[in-house]
Parts: C-alpha cells; sequence; structure tokens
C-alpha cells in the first residue's frame, strides 16, 4: 500500500436473513483465510449478545476456531467486554487460546455490557455496575496474564505469565485516559462516536512512553468515512454488516481483492 498504512480486519460474525449461525461462522473462516493470504496481520472478533443476526456472543470459542483454521494472522477479541465476565475466567480462556497458538492472540478490552439491560440480567452483570469498576477490574486481569507471584492464592492455569498482549477499547476518553497511564495500546471507536476522537486521540500520548507499546492509537471509522484527513493512523475501519478492517503497523495490500470477497464492504484506502 504506498501509504504504508495496514488494514486488517475486525469481524461481527453478521448473519444474512435467513441464514443460520453455522453458516456465518463458516464465512468468517473463509474471510480470516483470505485475509492471511493477502498479508493481513490481524483479525479481531467481538462480543455482543442477543442481538438478531450476530453470531460473535462466544468471541473466544470463535477465536481459538478461526486460529486453528488459519497459519501467520493473529486472532484476538475486538472486544471481550470485562465486566460481563470474571477476570480469571477471561484470563484463563485467553491463556489456553496462548498455549495453543504461541504469539497469535490479542485481548482488546472494553467496558460496555455487550447487550441491553435484560442481557445484562441474564449475564448475572451486576445491575449497579456503571463502568468505574473496569480499572480494577483490569488489574486483576493483568495480575493472572503476567508473571506468577508466589504470595497468589488463585493462579490462572493456563495463563499465568502468558502476557498476553491487551488493547484497550473505548468510545470516550476514560478508556484513553487509563491506557496512557498503563502504557497499553488503545482503540477508538470512532465508527459510533465520531465526535470525541479527536478529544481522546491525543489523551494516551500525553503520558509519559516509556511503557507505551506501539501504536498507541487505533482508529475505528465508518468505511465510508475511512481516507484522507478524516482518520488517524493506522486507520479502524468499521462496517456493521459483516467484517471490519482493523489495523496493524506493517504494511499489506490486496485491498481491491478483500473488497470484492467481502461484498464491497471494505474501503480502499
Amino acid at each position: 500500500m504506498t501509504n504504508g498504512l495496514a488494514i486488517s480486519v475486525l469481524d461481527l460474525v453478521g448473519m444474512h436473513t435467513g441464514e443460520s449461525a453455522g453458516s456465518a461462522i463458516a464465512r468468517s473462516v473463509d474471510l480470516a483465510q483470505h485475509a492471511g493470504r493477502l498479508g493481513y496481520t490481524l483479525y479481531w472478533l467481538a462480543e455482543h449478545h442477543s442481538i438478531e443476526g450476530l453470531a460473535c456472543s462466544a468471541t473466544a470459542v470463535l477465536i481459538g476456531h478461526v486460529a486453528a483454521a488459519t497459519k501467520t494472522i493473529r486472532v484476538g477479541s475486538g472486544g471481550v467486554m470485562l465486566p460481563n465476565h470474571a477476570p480469571l475466567v477471561v484470563a484463563e480462556q485467553f491463556g489456553t487460546l496462548e498455549a495453543m497458538f504461541p504469539g497469535r492472540i490479542d485481548l482488546g478490552l472494553g467496558r460496555a455490557p455487550g447487550g441491553d439491560f435484560q442481557t445484562m440480567r441474564a449475564l448475572r452483570r451486576d445491575l449497579h455496575q456503571t463502568g468505574d469498576e473496569f480499572p480494577e477490574l483490569l488489574e486483576e486481569l493483568r495480575s493472572y496474564l503476567g508473571p506468577a507471584k508466589p504470595w497468589r492464592a488463585v493462579k490462572a492455569i493456563p495463563g499465568q505469565g502468558s502476557n498476553v498482549p491487551i488493547t484497550l477499547l473505548g468510545s470516550s476518553g476514560f478508556s484513553a485516559q487509563l491506557a496512557g497511564m498503563l502504557g497499553q495500546p488503545f482503540a477508538f471507536a470512532a465508527h459510533f462516536a465520531p465526535e470525541y476522537l479527536y478529544v481522546a486521540a491525543p489523551i494516551p500520548r500525553a503520558f509519559p512512553s516509556e511503557r507505551r507499546v506501539a501504536p498507541a492509537l487505533h482508529d475505528g471509522c465508518s468505511a465510508g468515512d475511512c481516507g484522507g484527513d478524516r482518520c488517524c493512523r493506522p486507520p479502524l475501519v468499521y462496517n456493521p454488516s459483516a467484517t471490519i478492517p482493523a489495523t496493524h503497523p506493517q504494511p499489506v495490500g490486496g485491498i481491491a481483492a478483500a473488497r470484492r470477497f467481502n461484498g464491497g464492504t471494505i474501503a480502499g484506502l
């Protein structure tokens, strides 16, 4: 690509009208394999619950399925909604994935419910949660994935010491500030909060960079908006109908072929 931008894929596993979940998942596997052959380096799968037309409720299971069907492309979550899950369970799931597919697993984390009030109740999520608990949950998760501590009674096995790469997702300044404080990469959801992009984008870079993982910022935007000066670099291009190009800091090509493969959902950059 002439501008050096890399485009990868974030997939909601969208189902066509009347299509089965199995068929949609098979199409996602086909897309991941196709993206890998084109040189894409990252394939993320979302987490949504109780939404007609989306088959991405069991994110970790999908990641394992896609990773097993591909060879080199990194596979991860975009993202796991951490307040829906016990941090220990997330650490065990992604620690297991990392053990099965070493060096190919990413863990993107968000703090939204991923569904409505009734779905939150069904997930046994604390209905009094506001999202302010996210830093505490994140720190617990990071401790399970980090180096083993002799004094820790509870351990994530697999998971402890795996150091699965974490990216924080958000559509406001909250997660951007947290990412800057912790030195974690940050992905901004400009596809549904474009008005906050230029407010949140500088926040992670305002913190000391010693621990920051490059690129510090991923920008999510609608496929029709991507290009020129309207996106940060590198971009995370969003299309709610099926699949979403994401980012990775290495040049790739084949956008026209990917566009044809995916029915025109991928924007040319």
